[in-house]
Parts: structure tokens; C-alpha cells; sequence
């Protein structure tokens, strides 16, 4: 399952290829449906997410999808997920982390999402959008400390539209240069790796932070 997955996020261009050709108008709301549960539920956050819409944004320059299509559907589907997980967390609260040697809803997900909180407080939800693992956690966090709806809205708006703006702007603006073409999985890879760079900085951050405060053993 974890191996098709894999398999389906790096070479996207070939799945979605097949998409577009078997499904025709009804690609947008496979995609919609994959951005939806992927932000909306946390325990699918392995999900194609930033690839996606690169990939989708290639095809939009190549006019087999349209771009301002694919961006209206796509933020809506983003931030309806968000939506959906905040009011996940705000019902159901932290005791969905309570079950030890949970393979999903693992507390250092939790922790290393608060540390993203207290760094950038509400604008976090917006900064998660390009993080994976954060971008699923975020929301559901913001809805567990009760973060108001209203400004947990505006904040899911921005960060929503923004996060697919930029990816398949990207995708649509550089998906189809030669290079990029020829090595298209590479590319994906590359956007994968950056997206994962601040969860990555910040988890070793808060681990050496935390090893300082480990007393020197006597």
C-alpha cells in the first residue's frame, strides 16, 4: 500500500495522464476529493499533496486541465479539509492522542505542530500549508486549543488559496521547461524534500532543545 503510493506521488505525471484521458471533466473532482481528504483528515497525511498540484499545474499548461478551474476547486477542497479537521479537533480534543504507540495520531506529530504555534502563532496555519505531517496536524491543534472560528477562517482562506496558487503556478509556469520534463520525478522529489526542510529544522531544533535541558547524569 505505502509502496504504490510512493510510486503514484513520483510519477504523478503518468497516473494523472491516465486520469485526465479515462475521466475527462471528472479529473477536477478526483483531485478535489485527494486535496480534501488529505488536509482533512490526519490520518491520511501521506497523501500526494504539494506534487499534485504541481503535476495538475503542468497539465493545465499543456490546456489538458484549466488552471482557473483547477484553483477554484482545489482551494475550495483545501479549505473545506482544514475545516473539516479543525472541527475534528475543537469536538473531539487532545484524547484522540492519548492512546499509547498510536501509528497515526502520534504525539510528536502534536508536539512538533505546537512548536509551530508557539513560534508563529496563528499564521501557522497558513506556514503548514507547505509542510506536510504539519499541514494535516495544524488545524485539528488549532481546533483543540480553541482557537476562534473566525480567525481560524481567515487564516485557513489565506493559507488555502495560497498553498495552491503557488504549486500549480509553479507547476504551470515550470512543469513543462525540457528539463523538468526529462526528469520530472527528480522534480517531484525536489519538492517534496524542500517542502519537508522546516519540519525538518524545526523538529532537530526542538530535539536539541530539549537534549539541553536533560540534566548532566551524576
Amino acid at each position: 500500500m505505502i509502496a504504490k503510493i510512493i510510486d503514484i506521488a513520483l510519477h504523478l505525471d503518468r497516473y494523472l495522464s491516465a486520469i485526465i484521458q479515462q475521466f475527462g471533466l471528472w479529473t477536477y473532482a478526483i483531485l478535489f476529493v485527494v486535496i480534501f481528504v488529505e488536509t482533512g483528515f490526519v490520518v491520511v497525511p501521506f497523501l500526494p499533496g504539494d506534487s499534485l498540484l504541481f503535476a495538475a499545474g503542468t497539465f493545465a499548461a499543456l490546456k489538458a486541465l484549466n488552471i482557473v478551474w483547477l484553483i477554484l476547486f482545489l482551494s475550495a477542497a483545501a479549505i473545506i479539509g482544514d475545516t473539516i479537521n479543525y472541527w475534528i479537533g475543537h469536538t473531539l480534543g487532545p484524547k484522540i492522542f492519548h492512546k499509547e504507540g498510536s501509528r497515526i495520531f502520534k504525539k510528536e506529530h502534536l508536539d512538533r505542530t505546537h512548536a509551530f504555534f508557539e513560534k508563529y502563532g496563528g499564521k501557522t496555519i497558513i506556514i503548514a500549508r507547505f509542510v506536510p505531517i504539519v499541514r494535516s496536524f495544524a488545524p485539528l491543534v488549532a481546533g483543540i486549543g480553541r482557537m476562534s472560528y473566525g480567525r481560524f477562517l481567515s487564516f485557513n482562506v489565506i493559507g488555502g488559496v495560497g498553498w495552491v496558487v503557488v504549486l500549480t503556478g509553479l507547476g504551470y509556469f515550470f512543469g513543462n521547461i525540457p528539463l523538468v520534463k526529462k526528469n520530472f520525478s527528480l522534480a517531484i522529489i525536489a519538492i517534496i524534500v524542500i517542502s519537508t526542510i522546516p519540519a525538518v529544522t524545526e523538529a532537530l531544533r526542538h530535539r536539541r532543545k530539549k537534549a539541553e535541558n536533560i540534566p548532566p547524569a551524576r
